[in-house]
């Protein structure tokens, strides 16, 4: 007979451990509250569950099944400074359909990894003197801002605000960004291709 009440277990499961925050692709960054064991269909299976504050959600996840998902650890201080240094970088904007790049884009913020995170906020960065983002660019951009903010935020024990204060001062850093840069980028990419 199945039994619906989960019994409790804390200890260390695959390199995890209760109270530990951790990155889950999909969702960003959570803690483990715990490590619970239920019988499902007459099989006894252990879950992490995490918590992910910001949503106001609680989700569990098989233990076996933690690395094939994705989760991880939170990035170590040098690969956070490494996905800063991205964002000082010259945004690549493909030059295909806009729901082509959506895709990508969403691919590489549910990946789970920050430097792919970093790239996009990167890209769909808008400053003061360029235009207006369409609403789905700035969902996007806004979306990417978020998961590497909340990771930031973990790594450093900083507030969230502070997280994207430090990636906006590392975008503007960056190339000088506006209409008139991007014209001349543009004429730049054009005769590379013409050569």
């Amino acid at each position: 007979m199945a039994t619906a009440t989960p019994q409790k277990k804390s200890a260390v499961r695959h390199g995890f451990k209760t109270s530990e925050y951790i990155v889950y692709p999909a969702h960003g960054v959570g803690q483990i509250v715990s490590i619970d064991e239920q019988e499902v269909a007459g099989h006894k299976l252990e879950l992490f569950v995490i918590d992910f504050a910001k949503d106001k959600m609680r989700l569990k996840v098989p233990v076996a099944k933690a690395a094939a998902i994705g989760m991880r650890k939170l990035s170590e201080t040098d690969y956070v400074d490494r996905a800063l240094k991205v964002l000082q970088g010259r945004a690549r904007v493909k030059r295909t359909m806009w729901s082509r790049r959506a895709q990508e884009y969403d691919a590489k913020i549910n990946s789970g990894d920050l430097l792919s995170i970093s790239e996009v906020v990167r890209d769909l960065y808008r400053a003061e003197n360029q235009p207006e983002q369409s609403y789905s660019e700035r969902q996007l951009y806004e979306a990417a801002l978020d998961r590497m903010a909340r990771e930031i935020a973990a790594v450093n024990r900083v507030s969230e605000t502070e997280a994207v204060r430090m990636i906006e001062t590392n975008l503007n850093k960056g190339p000088k960004r506006g209409a008139k840069a991007d014209n001349e980028e543009a004429e730049v990419a054009e005769q590379e291709e013409a050569a």
